[in-house]
């Protein structure tokens, strides 16, 4: 801790996007693989206006010449596509909205032959499960990797007591998974929803259609590389787990996707993407469905739907950073101009933080703890400079509704 920041590296003064509920806590993405516990996070930025990278970017697409994109869309098709019907794009997913509206548009729009491949969640939601039936009942093939479970709940039950991020294990296969399968499968092409990036990531990330390869390839060896917190070396010689068990988790070698020629893109850096236009699509698509309620922590009831864990994640952003669920989907909404920002402030004033309550017990049974052991843990990551005890109850320091 400095003088300026504090756990995580985070700046201590917290400051608030002048257009979204956003603040400059919000860490960018991290190389999984690599995370150990006392990682510093890069947060996002602001610019002299007090603006952060995200708005900026929702501003420049506004001026994006969106037919140009569709024809570098089509050439970048028309270079993979293969012309005997065998499968010519991996598009990974677990039947969300985006990944439905992906699949869909790449084989009955642009003509692509896609096999679908998942990295399922730990605990499927029943809605999850039943919109990734509705994915594959849309006219689509799948390859759907079930992990070593004793792994699984064991590296979840470490990321979550290691890190304060149960939801390491998942983002590891969600993003190693389809390189790795372009390679093993010799489709050269892999195809992503949208660009993370757009919710906070350096602006420059948004400028490349593709995703940066350190999220998924590596030189390192297996010593240089981490899961859920522990030396993978120490995952085989201490724990008892053997290579084949990790391997799904670890980064495809460079010179491999260098010999298939893989590249992973972003369909959303070609169509203009937008949460609930993809909610619509997928609606009119498929038999996708939202949730039946409004999702604990936010507003939405069909975003983030499949994963129980994920109701976690977002519990621990907000005691790591203060940022909860409903922060993250209202910063979006304003940036696509679906909501004001006065409007995302009382959002986020009446939904962020929500304790997970839904499937808390649930999670702790998965990872073998009880509910105290929980607590416990949850409170070594709290962010002291982020909040207060008052009469018993922990609150924000600086929250969005106090500021001017």
């Amino acid at each position: 801790m400095s003088e300026t920041t504090g756990k995580y590296g985070l700046p201590l003064k917290v400051e608030f996007c002048k257009r979204c509920t956003m603040n400059n806590q919000r860490p960018s993405s991290t190389v999984e693989f690599k995370q150990k516990a006392n990682e510093k996070k890069r947060t996002l930025a602001f610019d002299e206006e007090g603006v952060c990278e995200a708005c900026r970017y929702a501003e420049k697409k506004r001026t994006i010449d969106w037919s140009e994109r569709n024809l570098e869309l089509e050439e970048l098709c028309n270079r993979f596509r293969r012309d005997d019907g065998r499968y010519d794009v991996v598009v990974p997913g677990s039947g969300g909205k985006d990944s439905i509206q992906a699949a869909h548009l790449l084989k009955y729009k642009y003509n692509m032959n896609p096999i679908l491949v998942t990295w399922p969640p730990a605990i499927y939601t029943k809605i999850g499960r039943q919109n990734f039936d509705a994915w594959l009942n849309a006219g689509f093939a799948n390859y759907t990797y079930n992990q070593n479970r004793k792994l699984h709940r064991f590296l979840t039950k470490s990321a979550f007591e290691n890190l304060g991020h149960p939801f390491q294990p998942f983002i590891l296969g969600q993003k190693n998974l389809a390189p790795r399968l372009s390679v093993l499968l010799d489709i050269p092409l892999v195809i992503f929803g949208e660009n993370e990036a757009e919710y906070g990531n350096a602006i420059e990330d948004n400028e490349k259609p593709t995703r940066d390869s350190k999220y998924f390839t590596s030189k390192d060896a297996i010593s240089d590389l981490v899961l859920g917190g522990i030396p993978a070396i120490d995952l085989l010689n201490d724990f008892g787990f053997k290579l084949s068990d990790l391997e799904a988790y670890f980064p495809v070698k460079p010179e491999a996707i260098e010999k298939t020629g893989t590249e992973v893109h972003y369909l959303g850096y070609y169509v203009k993407w937008h949460p609930q236009e993809a909610y619509y699509y997928s609606v009119e698509n498929s038999d996708f469905q939202p949730n039946f309620h409004r999702t604990e922590g936010s507003f939405s009831k069909y975003s983030s739907l499949d994963d129980k864990i994920d109701w976690l994640h977002y519990h621990t952003t907000t005691i790591k950073f203060g940022i909860g669920r409903a922060t993250y989907d209202t910063a979006q909404e304003i940036r696509n101009g679906d909501i004001t920002r006065e409007e995302g402030v009382a959002l986020v004033k009446r939904f962020d933080g929500e304790f997970p309550e839904q499937y808390i017990q649930d999670c702790c049974d998965y990872m073998g703890i009880s509910l105290q052991r929980y607590h416990d843990v949850i409170e070594k990551f709290r962010s002291p400079h982020l909040w207060k005890k008052v009469n018993g109850k922990w609150e924000l320091t600086q929250p969005i509704w106090a500021t001017k």
